[in-house]
């Protein structure tokens, strides 16, 4: 679902798109007090910039180069712009830009962000997938990575599906798997943000094609640099993510554990249940009509080829992806006899948010990836 933004004339009614066709998805748009000036924050390549918009002429300003940008305030005399910036490698901070300049480094102002320095480097990896598509992902690489000592890799699944990895999250942080020694790929696969309409239109409603073969052409772009264990590979996603870590279970066996959370399993079940289903028939159809669209794309079909060990993680107030799905998953999963467990939490909905739940739900994952990627003993994490 594409986003633009448009001017309509008070005189005729006529409109008008007023950015660029590259920047598909706006995700805020603030006016300035002239009122011929509009300041528009977009995805764009892993980044989240802002963009001066000239409602009279149609000029587009970039006026940052990095980062990621919310909260976007204009002083009322019109001299600056404030806002939040923050990165993979950078939480929310404020600061300060001018409302004109192109391409600028923004002013740091005062804040309560304090953070230690991070336990490793943040990278991109940059890959060409078979049509020829460029595919990019940001790579953190854990202190130590070098090629007398590879780290091993997870590779992380952003949802939405229409998002990007581009901005600093405080539940799926990386760098807290790179403490432990772990690399994290953050890829944006076919569906992502920030990469023109032809990026998204050959995935939509067909999730289980492109972004799958995306993600692997990617994860192995990853794992031929020697600063990386190729022998070591896990995968995780939630949402969007979890599906596409159920797809890839029934898929592929190159990794040796898959984590999945808040994942849609039976596609056909999900969008009978969740809370947005008027979106997803918007997308896929009526299952009654689109049956052979749902039955291609469920990863719920391909469960006797699944032999890679699986976490199942879901919280029983989720109504964006029921809990349901996770209990469906589970059953088929143990049925055909996959080495799997399941992360229950009964207060928690879409996004686990309470910080007891959310320590318990990194240390259940640094423990089944310690076992079943890096062949230690079983740790059951104590409850939180």
């Amino acid at each position: 679902m594409a986003h633009t933004l448009k001017a309509r004339s008070l005189e005729d009614g006529s409109e008008r798109d007023v950015l660029p066709e590259e920047a598909v998805q706006v995700r805020g748009v603030t006016g300035a007090p002239g009122g011929d000036v509009v300041y528009v924050v977009v995805d764009e390549a892993g980044h989240g910039p802002v963009l001066r918009v000239s409602i009279t002429d149609g000029t587009v300003t970039r006026l940052t180069r990095s980062g990621a940008y919310t909260d976007v305030v204009a002083a009322r005399d019109g001299s600056a712009l404030y806002a939040l910036r923050s990165g993979v490698d950078a939480p929310p901070t404020p600061v300060r830009l001018d409302p004109e300049a192109a391409d600028q480094e923004p002013t740091a102002l005062r804040g309560v962000t304090q953070l230690d320095p991070l336990p490793g480097t943040l990278t991109e990896v940059h890959a060409t997938a078979a049509d020829g598509t460029a595919l990019r992902s940001w790579l953190v690489l854990p202190g130590g990575a070098s090629a007398a000592s590879p780290a091993p890799l997870v590779l992380w699944i952003h949802g939405g599906p229409l998002s990007s990895w581009n901005a600093w999250s405080w539940r799926w942080n990386p760098w807290l798997m790179a403490a432990r020694g772990w690399a994290v790929l953050l890829p944006d696969p076919r569906l992502s943000t920030g990469y023109g309409q032809e990026f998204l239109d050959p995935a939509t409603g067909a999730w289980g094609e492109l972004p799958y073969t995306d993600l692997m052409t990617a994860t192995e772009a990853a794992v031929a640099r020697e600063d990386i264990d190729a022998t070591h590979v896990a995968a995780m996603g939630g949402s969007f993510g979890g599906y596409m870590a159920n797809w890839m279970a029934g898929h592929t066996d190159r990794f040796a554990a898959i984590v999945t959370h808040a994942s849609i399993w039976h596609l056909d079940g999900f969008v009978g249940t969740t809370d947005a289903s008027f979106h997803w028939r918007r997308e896929w159809g009526d299952p009654l009509d689109e049956r052979e669209r749902y039955d291609a794309h469920s990863p719920h079909r391909h469960v006797r080829s699944i032999s890679t060990p699986m976490l199942v993680i879901h919280g029983d107030k989720d109504y964006r992806v029921p809990i349901s799905e996770g209990l469906r998953l589970w059953y088929d999963l143990q049925r055909s006899g996959v080495e799997s467990q399941f992360l229950y939490f009964p207060d928690e909905n879409h996004w686990v948010l309470q910080p007891g739940d959310a320590k318990l739900w990194y240390r259940t994952v640094w423990a089944f990836l310690d076992h079943h990627v890096l062949h230690r003993p079983w740790e059951r994490p104590a409850l939180v």
